[in-house]
Parts: C-alpha cells; sequence; structure tokens
C-alpha cells in the first residue's frame, strides 16, 4: 500500500484536523549531496511527510526564496538522475512518505515511464507536477503511474471551478494539495478572510480526499491556522530560509519543525 495513502488512511478524520505538516526542500540544496542529510532531518523532527523539489532552471510557479534554491542546487550539479542515486537506499532510513514536486520537461527528458521506475525503485511515493495537463496526464501517463504505484497529486487555487475541484477530486488518491491564494510561493503569510472563505467553501463540497494547504505556511500560528480547514498544511519557502541561514544544519531543522508542530525540544542523546 502506498505511504501517503496509509497516512491519511490512519490519521485523518473529516470532522477534524490531523495536524498533518509537509515540508519542502530543494534536493541539493544547500550542498549538492545534502539531500538525504535535510529528508533524514525532518523525519527525526516529526514531519509526517516530505516533499523534495527537482530543481529547474525556470521556475514560474514559485517565488524568490525557492527560485534562489533552485539556482544554487543547479550551480552545485543537481539533476535528476543525481537525485535517484541520492535516493537510492533512503528506505533504509526513511519511513515517511516521500513526494518529488518540480516541473515536468525534466521528467520527460528523463522519459516518463523510466522516471516512474526510479521513483518505485527508491522508494518515493508520488509526484507534484503542477505544469502537467490533467488530460495529458489521464490520457498517457496515469497507466504508467498506477503501474508503480505512484500517485499523482493535483492542486486547486481560488480560481478552479468547481466543476473541476469535484473532477480532480474524483481521480485523486492521498491528499489534494490547496493552493491558498494566487500568487507565487513566500509572497504571503497568514490566512486572509478570503482565504477562509475559501476553505470553508472546499469544507462544504464535502471531497473524498483530504486537503494540505500550502502557500504562506511559515510558523507554528499559520501552521495552526491552516490546519483548523484542513488536515494539514504544506511550509516551503520558510523552511528554505532555514537551509540558507543555518550555522548547524541537523539540529536547525529539528528544532523548525518542532517549533511548527509545537512539539517540545528533546534532549540528543
Amino acid at each position: 500500500m502506498n505511504r501517503i495513502i496509509n497516512l491519511f488512511d490512519s490519521t485523518v478524520s473529516h470532522a477534524e484536523s490531523s495536524g498533518l505538516l509537509n515540508v519542502y526542500f530543494t534536493a541539493g540544496f544547500p550542498q549538492l549531496n545534502d539531500t538525504m542529510r535535510v529528508l533524514k532531518a525532518l523525519q527525526d523532527g516529526g514531519a509526517d511527510l516530505v516533499e523534495i523539489g527537482m530543481p529547474y532552471s525556470d521556475p514560474v510557479a514559485d517565488g524568490e526564496t525557492i527560485q534562489k534554491s533552485n539556482d544554487v542546487a543547479l550551480e552545485n550539479g543537481m539533476s535528476v538522475k543525481i537525485l535517484f542515486e541520492q535516493l537510492k537506499d533512503m528506505r533504509e532510513t526513511i519511513s515517511v512518505p516521500v513526494l518529488l514536486m518540480g516541473y515536468i520537461n525534466p521528467v520527460l527528458q528523463f522519459g516518463m515511464e523510466n522516471f516512474c521506475r526510479k521513483c518505485a525503485e527508491t522508494g518515493v511515493d508520488g509526484l507534484i507536477l503542477p505544469d502537467m495537463p490533467m488530460d495529458v496526464y489521464l490520457n498517457e501517463y496515469k497507466a504508467v503511474f498506477d503501474s508503480y504505484g505512484l500517485l499523482n497529486i493535483f492542486l486547486v487555487t481560488p480560481q478552479t471551478s468547481e466543476a473541476r475541484i469535484r473532477q480532480i477530486d474524483e481521480i485523486s488518491q492521498g491528499f489534494i494539495y490547496t493552493v491558498s491564494s494566487a500568487s507565487v510561493t513566500g509572497s504571503k503569510s497568514g490566512v486572509s478572510e478570503d482565504m477562509e472563505s475559501y476553505f470553508n467553501k472546499l469544507n462544504n463540497m464535502k471531497l473524498k480526499n483530504p486537503r494540505l494547504i500550502g502557500f504562506g505556511i511559515k510558523d507554528n500560528a499559520t501552521f495552526q491556522k491552516a490546519s483548523g480547514y484542513a488536515a494539514g498544511a504544506i511550509i516551503g519557502s520558510a523552511f528554505i530560509r532555514v537551509l540558507q541561514e543555518s550555522t548547524d544544519l541537523e539540529q536547525d531543522i529539528k528544532s523548525f519543525v518542532r517549533e511548527v508542530k509545537n512539539y517540545p525540544e528533546t534532549i540528543e542523546a
């Protein structure tokens, strides 16, 4: 069974928030070989699932912070091939669900079936490819995803029509990525009245899939606020800034996750 499905099946009640935290970071940032180091520290800190960003030269939906991390990772020499090499023994130490997120061009250059096969071999559970059209996925790639046990996670925004939201809900498994606002990542923080209205609308639709809210989540207050409207939330830009400024990578990562989830600090053995 897919780890993402297991996580949500075992923890999520539609009647109340489960407070699940999904953390995004860019592979190969801050240093090329930090990918597994960051992933392990996120798990140790208490992250419930992790998105690993595949750096791309033109990340149009991302704000300045994530764009810069993409630039640094590419300058470090990160590629899809190297990422899979870094993740080849991932499941020896990592038990949380792991998703790869990015733009479709590098995936197509790698070869969709080859890419999905490598995901299955390394233990990746799902993909988030925001610029892959739904009809292309359904007509050309869904069978490949299914054959390798991979979930395709769709995004909805305040501009997504109710009909499309229901279609996404019908073809989705795991969770739906709920973009809180029509902006790039990291450009806003907090939950506005407009966002609350949008989240309530989604709740009133009684969708079969749980949702995680992303964009604008940066700390415990915004995480708790967003989690009041969904199964949990996603942090990206705020975590990238932690990596940028860190002087003790593992400890700073664990401290950040524990602060967001309001876990007490524990004394390391």
